[in-house]
């Protein structure tokens, strides 16, 4: 078995019985690995992972912090009435569902399979009766279409008294 040695003074990797290779600017790879993993500690976890999700274009942060300007509607139903309500017709009209949480309250949706326009869908639970839903984007077209196809469709299922 040989064995490897790392002489600290010469950088230089050898293994028993072989000549010594130089590591070239191993220098610049340690200050490197110190600066990622300081930019991976300042920003924290959280915001990695939504950076990561923004790459991969499934992030709901835009959504989220749209929420102030969503368009609002109470309905009486429970509030799990209503998340299995949302998905029916969320797939009936051809939206494409790229994130949904029932524990967060929310559902994440493309238009469709070809409008990558994000939409974001979130519940609040009023009381055991009613929940509203609060339709978000970042497109005012596309918070409308959605928003007016959903809140129909749900209005139609309501039981009449």
């Amino acid at each position: 078995m040989k064995k490897i040695k790392i002489n600290p003074s010469t950088l230089r990797l050898r293994v028993d019985g072989e000549q010594g290779r130089t590591i070239k600017n191993f220098g610049f790879y340690i200050i490197i690995l110190v600066f990622v993993f300081c930019i991976y500690n300042l920003t924290g976890c959280a915001s990695f992972k939504e950076t990561v999700k923004g790459i991969a274009g499934v992030s709901t942060k835009a959504l989220e912090e749209g929420r102030k300007d969503a368009i609002k509607k109470t309905f009486n139903y429970d509030y799990f009435t209503t998340y299995t309500k949302t998905l029916d017709i969320l797939k009936d009209i051809g939206a494409y569902i790229y994130t949904q949480n029932v524990k967060k309250y929310m559902i994440a949706i493309y238009v469709s399979e070809k409008d990558t326009t994000p939409v974001g869908i979130f519940f609040k639970e009023i009381d055991a009766i009613h929940t509203q839903i609060e339709v978000s984007s970042p497109s005012l077209s596309a918070k409308g279409l959605v928003s007016v196809k959903l809140f129909s469709a749900l209005e139609k299922d309501l039981p009449q008294k």
